[in-house]
């Protein structure tokens, strides 16, 4: 959420820097709800004086035995209570129209970050390795999967429908072997606490990190089944349950940054995809990714958002995949970010390079919506920053893997770093031999 304070003081600036995003500011209703705020503010702040001191001189007449000047100034009380609690009301009605307002308004962007109103605008900070080259026709992961009998998309439409997947053998071991690369390498090399959460959440544990109200569509809701009305939902990345386990809370800076990372499914309704990615396992319904999410001093979350791309391009490095990377235009920017990086990795398949992970600071406008705070020493608390990343997703990595990795007769070499985990240094299609 943006500071309320930055409307009332630099409203122009928070205009301008809302339309580098694409968003259009209603400031008409805006300065109308914020100046009803402040007469209902100041009205009900001098019903409420006049309340005390109609009380404090019916004491007085009372103890000086004038009863009836004493009733007369009771029934003049009874009205201005009835008047305090209308204004009082309205007063908490505009404030929570004037908090739906804010709830919708996306960060503004930071100023490194380029003009653009869509992905054509983005701006490339660096390509990383070649793209292989191939002495023979190359398969996308689709018909790499029917090859080797490892996805299956026919039997999961009849479990789920569209856009899932079923994988086995051969690619549902280098699913796995992806995620334990990833969490081992993030723990070990890069400081990562590991960490499990719950995939369902409740709806304000979403609107603290940005996803309600305004996305409410992308998400899938569980209908109320414990009898206590809990409204709860299907996580659509870890960073919302990691990143809420700062909710209502203050830390000591000293503490600061915390690294968490998380293993977990996916869930997104994809509603405003449709019609894209449609072929294979690109866009799916679930999936899994480990993600990365760092709570950190403000003055600190620039940095740490360097060192977090570098933690996610590390995953790619070692895999020896040929990617790139992204600084976001205005425009392609998400909802809470001030600024991202995009990772794109390269996919012979579609010859193309395609999103495998987004690094984001936040700033404080998950921090404000959460309440997420630290202290230093006696002082005030502060908002903390919070940053999140993708380590990366693991489906769109493996795409990449076997796509890169595909051999002439169709075997797929595992790259280096994930044999341990495999136990095999290639994987044979079905029929020609063992994987």
């Amino acid at each position: 959420m943006l500071d309320p304070k930055l409307l009332r003081t630099d409203l122009e600036t928070v205009v301008s820097q809302l339309a580098r995003k694409g968003v259009t500011f209603d400031c008409d209703h805006y300065l109308q709800l914020e100046a009803e705020r402040k007469r209902l503010q100041v009205e009900s702040e001098s019903l409420a004086n006049q309340r005390k001191e109609g009380s404090k001189q019916i004491g007085q007449l009372m103890q000086s035995g004038n009863t009836a000047e004493a009733e007369v100034i009771k029934r003049t009380m009874t009205q201005l209570g009835a008047d305090m609690a209308a204004a009082e009301a309205a007063f908490a009605t505009t404030s929570e129209a004037l908090e739906e307002m804010l709830l919708h308004l996306p960060n503004l962007p930071h100023a490194s970050v380029p003009d653009g109103s869509g992905e054509e605008q983005n701006v490339v900070v660096s390509t990383v390795g070649t793209a292989p080259q191939f002495g023979f026709d190359v398969r996308d992961h689709v018909a790499l999967g029917e090859l080797h009998r490892g996805i299956d998309f026919e039997r999961a439409s009849r479990l789920s429908g569209s856009r899932f997947a079923v994988l086995q053998d051969g690619f549902a071991r280098l699913h796995r072997a992806l995620a334990h690369y990833m969490l081992d390498l993030h723990t070990s090399a890069h400081g990562y606490h590991e960490t499990t959460v719950p995939y369902l959440v409740d709806a304000t544990v979403l609107q603290g990190t940005g996803q309600l109200p305004k996305f409410k569509e992308d998400l899938f809701r569980i209908p109320e089944s414990d009898g206590g009305g809990r409204e709860r939902y299907l996580i659509p990345t870890a960073e919302v349950p990691l990143t809420n386990l700062f909710r209502d809370s203050i830390v000591d800076a000293h503490t600061l940054p915390v690294q968490l990372v998380a293993h977990t499914p996916c869930f997104r309704a994809e509603a405003g995809s449709y019609g894209r990615d449609v072929r294979g396992m690109f866009r799916q319904h679930q999936f899994d990714k480990v993600e990365l999410v760092w709570i950190t001093h403000p003055e600190a979350s620039w940095d740490a958002l360097e060192q977090l791309r570098q933690h996610a391009e590390a995953v790619l490095h070692g895999l020896g995949l040929h990617y790139r990377v992204l600084n976001l235009c205005g425009g392609d920017l998400g909802f809470s970010a001030a600024k991202t990086y995009d990772l794109e990795v390269w996919l012979p398949g579609q010859q193309q390079f395609r999103e495998i992970s987004s690094c984001s600071n936040c700033t404080d406008f998950q921090a404000r919506r959460m309440q997420a705070r630290m202290r230093e020493g006696q002082g005030k608390p502060e908002l903390v920053h919070t940053l999140n990343g993708s380590g990366v997703a693991i489906g769109r990595c493996l795409i990449a893997v076997v796509e890169n990795y595909q051999q002439a007769d169709g075997s797929i070499v595992i790259p280096e770093v994930l044999v341990p985990y495999m136990g095999t240094e290639r994987l044979i299609p079905s029929g020609v031999g063992a994987a």
